[in-house]
């Protein structure tokens, strides 16, 4: 007996940010400066689900790449430059390392910023995901059926 797929999308109220990170080793002989940077992460993360008002809604590790969502862009620009918080500290060791590991480790990142009802979503026989982690999981049904109707907020017209 087959059963039945688990269609779910994911909400969050209001504007949020998407800010992906990731970490490439260039040189994967150079430990000592590569194993510095992948231990930097689990202690900013620690701290961020420790502290839900500095504003990380959720994250998730696909690989060396981690994408996280923020509350907002003042969220994650007040984390990324408090001299309180796990990051700055971790950010100058790492440009001091990197100048004298000449090239061995590099690191990456890119932010979104999302209007509120400004993306959609969809996980089909899927644990809690991506946004689905960040967000409220709902059922796909009636206009969440269907990608346009989850952007517009409406049913499909026939």
């Amino acid at each position: 007996m087959a059963s039945a797929l688990r269609r779910l999308t994911a909400e969050i109220e209001g504007d949020f940010v998407v800010f992906i990170i990731g970490m490439r080793v260039n040189q994967p002989w150079k430990i000592q400066a590569w194993l510095p940077v992948a231990q930097a992460m689990p202690r900013m993360l620690r701290e961020l689900q420790t502290r839900p008002e500095l504003g990380l809604l959720g994250s998730q590790f696909y690989g060396l790449t981690q994408i996280q969502y923020w509350r907002s862009m003042e969220h994650l620009h007040q984390y990324a430059t408090s001299r309180e918080q796990a990051h700055l500290p971790a950010w100058r060791a790492f440009n001091q390392g990197a100048r004298a590991a000449d090239g061995a480790v590099g690191i990456w990142h890119e932010t979104y910023q999302v209007a509120a009802g400004a993306y959609e979503t969809v996980y089909v026989n899927m644990p809690p995901t991506g946004l689905g982690r960040a967000g409220t999981l709902t059922q796909a049904t009636g206009y969440r059926q269907t990608a346009q109707g989850r952007l517009t907020g409406n049913s499909p017209t026939a």
